[in-house]
């Protein structure tokens, strides 16, 4: 089977099912597996222009969308040398990810028969039902089902464990920054992590779209704690992001965690960060996350 994943988090379940092998075409944002990009064609790549701080990059992408101007470019002719039988995309947000129907389009002009399975989660729940398919779509259907079982039992045994170990004890309002100029307040699964996490989320509404608030709403929410989570950025973004806003935020105290690693990336390591988030919320209660991965800015 030869995979082609456009979406980082598709990227992350076909390593996770132990068919990185099976790779042969991947986005210029997948890095998980490591070195993932070194070993497959790189067939899509931002259509945005390098070096924007969030104010300049929520610039361009509302003017890009008002325009019709898509976010991202694939590459036709580095997709069609690829030759995958198997093709990740999404739906989920034109922002994040290249859309189906682009995909759909250059298959019809390419003239190509590959599979095209959309990977479009809204919940925790959803990103486990994903993993799943993906492993019967990209593999024989009884080796993946034992596989897909074993992965999926082993996630659900984790939230489990975090949700025994965060159970009776009080839950802080936390509000998570999906980005930080303008403020946006977390949608999809992100309001869910804080749940599972042992918290209250203090905006934004599990399964929605995020949503541009602006700082005077922030400040009614009255959330105990901030977690900076910047779309697509890793720990040290996140932490110079949240110090650029540091005096608009909330009192109280401020965690800057690598998002596009533990929240926002629909694949299985939501629950690293759900077990990351209790570690912040209830210290003790679980295993602290290995470092890199979160810190305290204030």
């Amino acid at each position: 089977m030869r995979i082609a994943s456009l979406l980082p988090a598709a990227t992350e379940i076909v390593g996770a099912l132990g068919l990185a092998d099976d790779l042969v075409a991947v986005t210029y944002e997948c890095d998980e597996p490591a070195g993932v990009r070194d070993r497959c064609a790189v067939v899509v790549d931002t259509a945005l222009p390098a070096g924007l701080d969030p104010a300049g990059v929520d610039a361009v992408v509302r003017d890009r969308a008002a325009r019709g101007l898509p976010m991202y470019a694939l590459d036709r002719a580095a997709l069609a040398a690829a030759a995958p039988d198997l093709i990740l995309t999404q739906d989920l947000c034109r922002v994040c990810a290249l859309p189906s129907d682009d995909v759909a389009h250059a298959l019809a002009v390419l003239g190509s028969d590959a599979d095209v399975v959309r990977v479009d989660p809204h919940t925790v729940e959803e990103v486990l039902a994903a993993v799943t398919e993906v492993g019967v779509r990209a593999g024989h259907p009884l080796a993946a089902s034992a596989l897909v079982a074993a992965l999926v039992a082993g996630l659900r045994a984790r939230l489990d464990a975090v949700a025994a170990a965060v159970a009776g004890r009080a839950r802080p309002r936390v509000l998570v920054l999906e980005w930080t100029d303008p403020p946006y307040l977390p949608g999809h699964w992100v309001p869910e992590l804080v749940r599972r996490a042992g918290g209250l989320a203090a905006g934004g509404a599990e399964g929605a779209r995020s949503v541009a608030v602006t700082w005077d709403e922030i400040d009614g929410l009255g959330a105990d704690l901030t977690v900076v989570a910047p779309c697509g950025y890793g720990l040290d973004d996140a932490i110079a992001q949240a110090h650029d806003v540091l005096e608009t935020l909330p009192p109280g105290p401020v965690v800057a965690i690598d998002s596009a690693s533990y929240v926002v990336r629909g694949g299985p390591r939501l629950v690293d960060g759900i077990e990351a988030l209790a570690a912040v919320l209830h210290p003790g209660a679980v295993p602290e996350p290995p470092p890199g991965r979160v810190s305290r800015v204030r």
